[in-house]
């Protein structure tokens, strides 16, 4: 509820408020002057043959980022990252982060490296944490995150079949990944894998996660998935194979059976981290929107004289302010109440910020002809970025089914009640 007295309060703190301005500060002198630069050093890499490199800029830019304390932001009550904020808190510096594709991995904020943190800080073992959680947090490594399957439908978790089978001291996995976002990187030093430990157990007790060292024998990077024809290096989407790749029975992240549970736990806050980020996507398109519209001639007129440019922006704007406040509602309840308490919020926004930003995106691409649908402009590749949002961390089919049944429990409670 958003009525007086209900206790919810989204205006920021001074510290937030700070970081805000500071972070902003950063994006002006940092980032957004050095997006072609970026962009040009890829493309030196693809035309000489690797496009899997990483960016040398990145690093110094990290380091400027750690020092001005701009850094694991986004990890909230942890020992190992005093930094990190409040989902509430983190929603406006996230939504900054987000308005350059690249720019959450400058901060050490990025998918699926949060997530994968995000997993070790709640479930690890010490052992797992000072191995794996401590680089990740220090930036020195990357992860990826292999769950995805070509052969079943994803979006129903229990549908996954690579194996993981105790033998003696080992688990031995079989199996085919795909969109295993980040394996690209040669930083990239452990997978978190989600298979099979027992197909006898009941639906939700099958499925365990297993971290695995991303040079392993028996891994097979296959190739990487194009999406919308961007391979996204040097990051990417990769097809994986794993065979009878063996590791220590300590790799098991919880416990045999525990792996659904685990992945419930990761997508809440890594479904709202991308809805923080979408926000920013968002308002980057409506702001070159309004200057595309409002710098171009036709028909005699500047393009934002005509009406329908004044109905686009107005709904734009409303828009995007419904999905913030949507946003830092759900954040709130997470923090105050938990992941699971807030799960028809996080399906809602998860549901509502893609869909918002996609439209918004078309129509800044419509506002700049032809040139909206090339590389000059940031809008092609953001709008095929979001529109992956749609299928990513679940699908806009299954959170609406999560909000209907939730929904439909509610008033079927209420119904119940006597008088």
């Amino acid at each position: 509820s958003f009525f007086p007295g209900s206790g919810m309060d989204f205006s920021y703190s001074p510290t937030v408020e700070r970081m805000r301005e500071q972070l902003q500060v950063f994006f002006d002198r940092y980032i957004t002057p050095n997006e072609s630069r970026v962009e040009d050093e890829i493309a030196r890499n693809r035309r000489e043959g690797n496009p899997w490199v990483p960016i040398r800029l990145f690093e110094d830019l990290k380091k400027e980022a750690r020092a001005q304390g701009l850094w694991n932001l986004f990890l909230p009550r942890s020992e190992r990252a005093p930094e990190g904020l409040s989902n509430l808190e983190y929603a406006p510096l996230c939504e900054i982060m987000g308005r350059t594709l690249w720019a959450p991995e400058i901060f050490n904020c990025s998918a699926p490296d949060t997530g994968n943190m995000e997993v070790l800080e709640r479930y690890g073992s010490e052992a797992q944490k000072e191995q794996w959680l401590e680089p990740l947090l220090a930036g020195t490594i990357r992860s990826a995150f292999l769950m995805t399957e070509p052969a079943v439908a994803s979006s129903d978790a229990t549908n996954i079949e690579c194996s993981i089978r105790r033998e003696g001291d080992e688990y031995v996995i079989n199996g085919l990944k795909w969109f295993s976002s980040g394996a690209g990187d040669p930083r990239c030093r452990v997978y978190i894998v989600m298979g099979k430990t027992d197909p006898g157990e009941s639906r939700h007790r099958q499925q365990s996660m297993v971290l695995v060292p991303a040079d392993a024998p028996g891994i097979e990077m296959v190739r990487p998935i194009t999406v919308f024809g961007y391979d996204e290096a040097p990051h990417g989407h990769m097809e994986i194979r794993l065979r009878d790749v063996r590791v220590p029975a300590s790799n098991i992240l919880l416990g045999e059976g525990r792996g659904f549970e685990i992945a419930q736990g990761r997508l809440g806050p890594g479904r709202i981290h991308h809805c923080m980020r979408t926000i920013g996507v968002a308002e980057r398109a409506l702001e070159a929107l309004c200057k595309r519209v409002d710098s171009r001639v036709a028909f005699g007129r500047r393009i934002s004289e005509f009406s329908i440019w004044h109905e686009r922006i107005a709904d734009a704007r409303c828009m995007i302010e419904q999905a913030r406040l949507l946003t830092l509602k759900a954040a709130d309840m997470m923090d105050k109440v938990g992941n699971k308490a807030a799960r028809s919020e996080i399906a809602m926004i998860k549901v509502v910020a893609p869909n918002m930003a996609l439209q918004i995106i078309d129509w800044a691409i419509q506002a700049h002809g032809g040139a909206g649908v090339s590389g000059d402009f940031f809008l092609a590749h953001a709008y095929a970025a979001v529109r992956t949002l749609r299928l990513a961390d679940g699908p806009d089919e299954v959170h609406r089914d999560t909000i209907a049944r939730l929904e439909l429990a509610r008033h079927a409670t209420l119904s119940d009640r006597p008088g």
